[in-house]
């Protein structure tokens, strides 16, 4: 959820609670009236109902890195409501654990927004790739979630793209908007502006479905 959206729940759940202390305790019985009170209770109501699917759909998510996921809201005894509400507080695909998950940042690990103006590296220590028996994609979104047109047209990077590892292992994945030298088949172009980050696995492994397995921070690297 972005700070304006979060002010904005948060200024909604306030005005519902004036509304219902002022109905219960400082409103004169004699003055109220039918249209009044329903007017006001249709408020209040969908006040409550947006900040309840809030806090309710947060109780699936979490948060490790700077990256955001939803492992579980897709359960077949997650209920309708804990799904409507989950796709309020993470905004991606709800799907079953075991079929596909989903990762979402635009920040790096410190907590500033991703920016094409600096350049970054997402590095997976040696063995800690994304578990999977089918295949994981790390996909770039501008500000608007939108591909970011690029000369390479590479939208995505994942095990099926032909990343080259370091000498111990590792994997290095550069994300910046010129191409980094000598690093171009592990490169993401980055936009100008804000972008955002989604890594998807499909098929996870073990370690993801017991929650274990945690996604490295996005590292800045140009030091400004």
């Amino acid at each position: 959820m972005s700070r304006t959206y979060r002010y904005i729940v948060i200024a909604v759940g306030a005005v519902c609670l004036y509304f219902l202390v002022r109905l219960l305790f400082f409103t004169d019985l004699t003055t109220r009236n039918v249209p009044s009170d329903v007017f006001q209770g249709i408020l209040v109501g969908a006040g409550l109902a947006l900040v309840t699917a809030q806090l309710y759909g947060r109780t699936k998510v979490k948060k490790i890195n700077g990256w955001t996921t939803a492992i579980g809201a897709g359960a077949s005894d997650s209920g309708m409501f804990l799904r409507a509400a989950n796709s309020w507080a993470f905004p991606g695909p709800i799907a079953v654990a075991e079929e596909a998950t989903y990762w979402r940042t635009g920040s790096d690990g410190a907590g500033h927004t991703l920016n094409g103006s600096h350049r970054y590296v997402l590095h997976f220590p040696p063995g800690q790739l994304p578990p999977t028996d089918a295949f994981w994609s790390l996909t770039m979104g501008d500000g608007q979630n939108r591909y970011v047109p690029n000369p390479l047209d590479r939208y995505h990077v994942g095990n099926h793209s032909g990343l080259v590892p370091n000498t111990d292992g590792s994997v290095d994945i550069y994300l910046q908007s010129s191409a980094p030298l000598g690093h171009e088949a592990n490169w993401l172009p980055a936009p100008a502006g804000d972008f955002i980050l989604w890594l998807r696995v499909y098929i996870p492994g073990a370690a993801i479905l017991d929650g274990t397995y945690a996604v490295p921070p996005v590292t800045k690297v140009d030091g400004s």
